[in-house]
């Protein structure tokens, strides 16, 4: 992004809003696939019998059906943009000095001179807007979404809002909502009428942009891989060998982390999904716990564990919890929020409580929401190990072995052929744990725990 736009803020800000947009995507594009593919097949039979085209069944079922854990991830995305802001308004790259204007590089700068009230500022304004955004997108959006829960019997207690009361008796709203109406029905129309002719006739051209869109994209990863592969070539056996050490070392931090986060999130998760009255109330400090960078108040808790033992090499496990907890909670929080209301009708008619009610009906009642947290939270626990493994505080460096570790070195220094090492290294890493573990458990959530 600076080699296309030399001399311009622009491309430091585009690479900035890249990197927090790698950071959110994920999570969101796992939680609506986890829905998609937990649809009870009744609900799919119906718009096969009512011969519902995509654009009609992605509207009438599929959007529905995934929209508790697409907004709660959704929560769950802005937080994480919040907590890697630091990381994406500041950075150095190869002995240059990146900086752009906002709160994250705010914060970085005061807690790099140790300036802790100026960080307490950068931190409260944060809050503030986290607050704001909670009381006039995220709490209406969660009230709104409990009418797509999957019931017959209605909660006693529902989520509210006042904003979103308001919204329903606006008459301008009113009218925007008519007019989104009419539009979508146009385009239900327009789709039914091209139908099957539309394939027929832009087949060619398909075809066209297709082999276009292959070709082009077989020379770039032809030219990416030759020059991986030169790089590869200029780094020393001795090298490989630190990167493999750094690639066990970050493995076992964010296994511990993960492990770690999984103790409370899970009975926290259920306690506030399962409760609307405590999820108005925790709601937003969740929002606020997740979002607060943990790199602002790391140093005090690395100072704390310095003093008693451990240094950044057991402080950076907790930077990482700190980091991917909320990506379980999050989604526990979702399932536990869409389980029906008959269910947990006929679980309390019956008598079923303590371990009982957690073996028949939560568990498997948030278990596909379960494997989505745990999925994102690997990526988070990996994706956090470059902020918690190298740490700059009050002028000092302060890093222990791992692959974070060697990422964000190898970037400050400009040592591109490490830093491609190591990233190839983690992402084949989170792969393969996704491929050989979390991958299978997402199938049995799909065949075993859906709603039919």
């Amino acid at each position: 992004m600076i080699t296309l736009f030399p001399n311009r803020r622009i491309g430091v800000e585009l690479a900035s809003i890249l990197l927090i947009f790698t950071g959110q995507v994920w999570n969101m594009a796992f939680s609506y696939y986890n829905s998609i593919n937990t649809i009870p097949r009744e609900l799919i039979e119906v718009t096969k019998v009512f011969n519902h085209n995509r654009f009609t069944k992605f509207l009438k079922l599929d959007m529905p059906f995934s929209a508790i854990g697409l907004i709660w991830n959704s929560m769950m995305s802005v937080a994480g943009g919040w907590f890697f802001l630091m990381a994406c308004e500041m950075f150095v790259l190869k002995e240059r000095d990146f900086r752009l204007p906002g709160i994250g590089s705010y914060i970085q700068s005061a807690a790099n001179k140790g300036d802790m009230i100026h960080v307490f500022y950068g931190i409260a304004t944060m809050i503030l807007l986290i607050i704001l955004i909670d009381i006039l997108v995220w709490r209406p959006l969660v009230a709104w979404s409990q009418k797509f829960r999957i019931e017959t019997i209605q909660a006693e207690i529902e989520m509210n809002s006042t904003v979103l009361d308001f919204l329903r008796k606006s008459i301008l709203i009113e009218k925007i909502n008519i007019l989104g109406s009419n539009l979508l029905k146009k385009i239900e129309m327009i789709y039914n009428e091209m139908g099957f002719r539309s394939k027929n006739r832009f087949a060619g051209l398909r075809k066209v942009i297709t082999y276009g869109l292959g070709v082009f994209s077989l020379f770039f990863l032809s030219w990416a891989l030759l020059k991986g592969i030169l790089l590869f070539l200029s780094l020393s056996g001795e090298t490989y060998l630190i990167v493999f050490k750094a690639s066990v070392y970050s493995f076992m931090r964010t296994s511990v982390a993960i492990i770690l986060a999984a103790f409370w999130t899970v009975p926290l998760g259920v306690y506030i999904g399962m409760n609307p009255k405590v999820s108005r109330i925790l709601q937003p400090f969740v929002q606020i716990m997740a979002s607060v960078p943990a790199t602002a108040i790391f140093p005090v808790i690395l100072l704390f564990l310095i003093r008693f033992g451990g240094g950044i090499s057991f402080g950076s496990i907790f930077l990482m919890l700190l980091g991917t907890q909320w990506y379980i909670l999050f989604n526990v929080i979702a399932g536990a929020s869409a389980l029906p209301q008959d269910l947990k009708e006929i679980a309390k008619i019956y008598g079923v409580k303590g371990f009982r009610k957690w073996k028949t009906l939560i568990i498997p009642g948030i278990f596909p929401y379960l494997v989505t947290g745990f999925i994102t939270a690997t990526g988070g626990a990996w994706n956090a190990t470059i902020v918690s493994e190298y740490v700059t505080f009050g002028g000092r460096v302060l890093k222990t072995i791992g692959l974070g570790s060697l990422i964000s070195e190898s970037t400050e220094k400009g040592d591109f052929g490490l830093l491609l090492l190591s990233t190839v290294v983690m992402a084949a890493i989170v792969v393969s744990i996704n491929r050989l573990f979390w991958k299978r458990l997402f199938t049995l959530a799909r065949e075993k725990y859906r709603l039919d």
